[in-house]
C-alpha cells in the first residue's frame, strides 16, 4: 500500500514537473521586488507567501470563470529563485494532465490584478506578470468638482477687474483734485495768463482790479473841466 502511495506522489511530482516549467504551455513568469517597494519594511519571500500567492491566482480564476472548483492546489508553482521570482500554471481541476488556458488565466489576473498587488502590499512596477501588461489604473478624480474650480477662477478674474476699476478711479480722481488746487493756488497768487489771439499776446482781464481804458479817462477829464 505504501509503495502504490509513493508511486502515485511520483507520478504526480513528475506530471507537475511537466506543466510547471520555464516557457511551458500556459506558463507565466513572475517577479517580485519587495525590498524596492518596501525598503525597511520589507518581508522575507517564504512558504507562507507562496501559499498566499497559490491562493490569490486561485481566487482569480474561480471569480473570472465561475469555476468554484479550482483549488489551490491547482496552482503550481516552479523555478523559484532567490531573488524572488518563479512560474506558475494552473491546472484544470476536471483534468489534473491539462492546464487552464493561458489567456484565460491572463484575463483572470488582469481582472483581479489590484487585489493580487494589494495583497502583497505590491504594485504593478514590483509585482510583475512578465506575459501580462499591466492594467491601467483608474483615473484620480479630483476632491473638488471642475465646475467648482471653473468657477472659483472666473470669480477671481471679475473681482480682480473690479479691484482694478476702483484703483484706477482713485488716481484719477486724485490727478483731478490735485490740478484744481494747484489752479485755485495759482488765481490767488495773482498771477495771470497771457493768451494768444492773432499772433498778438493779449493780456487777460482782471475781473476783480478792473481795468481803465485811457480813451474815455481822458474824455471824462474834458467834460469835468467844463
Amino acid at each position: 500500500m505504501l509503495r502504490v502511495l509513493l508511486l502515485t506522489l511520483s507520478a504526480v511530482a513528475i506530471a507537475d514537473a511537466e506543466l510547471c516549467k520555464p516557457d511551458a504551455q500556459n506558463a507565466f513568469k513572475v517577479r517580485l521586488s519587495i525590498k524596492t517597494a518596501l525598503g525597511d519594511n520589507a518581508y522575507a519571500w517564504d512558504a507562507n507567501e507562496e501559499f498566499l500567492f497559490k491562493a490569490m491566482v486561485a481566487f482569480a480564476v474561480r471569480k473570472y470563470s465561475s469555476k468554484s472548483t479550482t483549488q489551490i492546489s491547482n496552482v503550481l508553482l516552479c523555478n523559484m529563485t532567490d531573488r524572488v521570482s518563479f512560474w506558475f500554471v494552473v491546472t484544470d481541476s476536471s483534468k489534473n494532465a491539462t492546464t487552464v488556458p493561458g489567456s484565460e488565466v491572463e484575463a483572470a489576473i488582469r481582472m483581479n490584478r489590484n487585489r493580487i498587488n494589494s495583497a502583497f502590499l505590491l504594485s504593478d512596477k514590483t509585482l510583475q506578470f512578465l506575459k501580462i501588461t499591466s492594467t491601467l489604473s483608474p483615473p484620480v478624480e479630483p476632491s473638488t468638482p471642475v465646475w467648482l474650480i471653473v468657477f472659483g477662477v472666473v470669480l477671481c478674474l471679475i473681482v480682480a477687474g473690479i479691484v482694478f476699476l476702483v484703483v484706477a478711479g482713485i488716481r484719477q480722481r486724485k490727478k483731478k483734485n490735485k490740478e484744481s488746487t494747484e489752479r485755485e493756488n495759482l488765481e490767488e497768487k495773482g498771477e495771470v495768463t497771457v493768451t494768444v489771439e492773432n499772433g498778438i499776446p493779449c493780456e487777460a482781464l482782471d475781473l476783480k482790479a478792473g481795468h481803465i481804458n485811457g480813451v474815455f479817462a481822458a474824455d471824462d477829464e474834458r467834460f469835468t473841466s467844463l
